[in-house]
C-alpha cells in the first residue's frame, strides 16, 4: 500500500435534507434523543449531536436547500453529504493525493463540524455523491 495522507478517523456529520423540519427535528432530537447543539438559521441548519458525530438538518425553506432543483421526496435522494474527519490534516498532501487520482478538490474553508471549526473540503465519489473530507478542530 502507498502512503495515503487521508487518514479517515470517523464520520464527522451527515447532512439530511427535509420535506419538513418539525417532524424530522422531532424524531432526531425526541425520538431518538439526539439533542440540539447549534442552529444556524443563516443557512436553514439545525445540528445535532449523536455521540461523537452530527446530524445536520436542512430546513427546505433555508438558504440551503434552496441550492437544489428540486425538493427531497420518496423518489429521490434526501442525503446531501457525508463528511469523513481526518487526521492528520495536511491538506496539500491531501490535494495532491486527490488530484493524482483524478479528483478534483478545491482549497480547503473553514466549515463547523462535530469538533468544531475547521479545514473542510468537498469531492465527489464516482457516483457524484458528495464526501466532505474534514480536518481537526482550528484552536
Amino acid at each position: 500500500m502507498t502512503d495515503n495522507p487521508i487518514a479517515v478517523r470517523m464520520i464527522d456529520h451527515v447532512v439530511i435534507r427535509t420535506k419538513a423540519l418539525a417532524p424530522m427535528l422531532a424524531f432526531y432530537s425526541e425520538v431518538l434523543g439526539c439533542p440540539v447543539e447549534k442552529r444556524q438559521e443563516k443557512f436553514g441548519l439545525i445540528q445535532l449531536r449523536a455521540g461523537n458525530s452530527l446530524i445536520d438538518l436542512l430546513d427546505p425553506d433555508g438558504e440551503l436547500a434552496r441550492a437544489f432543483p428540486e425538493p427531497p421526496s420518496a423518489k429521490g435522494p434526501n442525503m446531501d453529504h457525508v463528511c469523513l474527519q481526518v487526521e492528520p490534516w495536511d491538506a496539500a498532501a491531501i490535494r495532491s493525493h486527490l488530484a493524482a487520482h483524478g479528483v478534483d478538490a478545491p482549497e480547503p474553508v473553514s466549515r463547523y463540524g462535530a469538533k468544531g471549526s475547521g479545514p473542510s473540503i468537498y469531492i465527489s465519489d464516482p457516483d457524484g455523491n458528495t464526501v466532505e473530507l474534514k480536518g481537526p478542530p482550528e484552536e
